[in-house]
């Protein structure tokens, strides 16, 4: 089995690292090609172009930022499709909108190829350690035949349906995540404006009901008013964007995650979209 992998960003050079790593045989590509020397020296291949990663892998990853890069990819002179033929598997772990995931399934498919939606919950270091969360939706062999590659990746993966249930739930829960670190950045920036101790605070906030392992990590970084990135916030703003966006479809109403978006929105246009959706506090100042 050859596993191909493409987009070697935060997460997906973790990724890709450890199916290299596990013995897997792995060819890359990235639009920055520099981004493959690392994964070449742990003993990956490189390939001059998606399309030739595609044709030479029985089975490749795909790990973008949006629905416009992974489009660019898809459609491009050697890109995806470039390299589809009968039978190879596509499997997309970006986190995408449900519609557009729809869309790429299609132009696979067409070509006789097998597509699989894949998205992912975790950031930088569950995907360095293979603790991610891989929630899989489309083609059930393509997700049978990946189980032993999504074993290495992740902790746990889950099978969800038609290709967009996984989308969905992935656009679900990162509203959730988002909405739980802008509540935690408003309680520390009340606790500081109200002479607390914030060390305290999320010392107390672990003992109780509310407690949430994302508080000891991001916690910390608020204090310290340093958000090196394991999920950057432009990435956050943009999940934000499209649950809402699904949420218009299924005509369900979300204030809370509606006022979060424009929290997040004006963090990014002050320049902080490419640290730490942690962030986000600095709106708040």
């Amino acid at each position: 089995m050859t596993y191909g992998f493409l987009g070697l960003g935060i997460m997906g050079t973790a990724m890709a690292s450890n199916l290299v790593r596990a013995g897997f045989d792995v060819v890359v590509w990235n639009r920055t090609e520099t981004a493959c020397s690392p994964l070449c020296e742990l003993g990956a291949r490189n390939a001059p172009t998606a399309a030739d990663v595609v044709d030479a892998a029985d089975i490749t990853f795909v790990m973008l930022s949006d629905d416009a890069a992974l489009r660019e990819l898809w459609y491009a002179e050697g890109g995806v499709l470039a390299g589809v033929s009968a039978g190879r598997g596509v499997v997309n772990m970006s986190t995408i909108g449900d519609d557009t995931s729809t869309e790429l399934s299609a132009a696979v498919v067409q070509l006789g190829g097998r597509y699989l939606e894949a998205p992912v919950t975790g950031t930088k270091k569950p995907a360095e350690d293979g603790l991610l969360v891989i929630l899989g939706a489309g083609d059930r062999h393509l997700y049978d035949a990946a189980l032993p590659a999504f074993e290495v990746m992740g902790k746990r993966s889950v099978y969800l349906g038609e290709v967009g249930n996984g989308a969905r739930m992935k656009l679900v829960i990162n509203m959730i995540m988002g909405n739980v670190m802008l509540a935690l950045a408003e309680g520390m920036a009340l606790a500081e404006r109200s002479d607390l101790d914030p060390g305290l605070l999320l010392d107390l906030v672990a003992e109780g009901a509310v407690a949430n392992p994302m508080f000891s990590i991001k916690g910390p970084m608020l204090i310290d008013r340093s958000y090196p990135p394991s999920f950057p916030l432009k990435h956050m703003k943009k999940d934000l964007k499209l649950a809402l966006q699904l949420a218009e479809k299924q005509g369900q109403v979300l204030p809370q995650t509606a006022e979060a978006n424009e929290t997040f929105k004006r963090a990014e246009l002050a320049g902080r979209g490419d640290e730490d959706f942690s962030a986000v506090f600095e709106a708040l100042q």
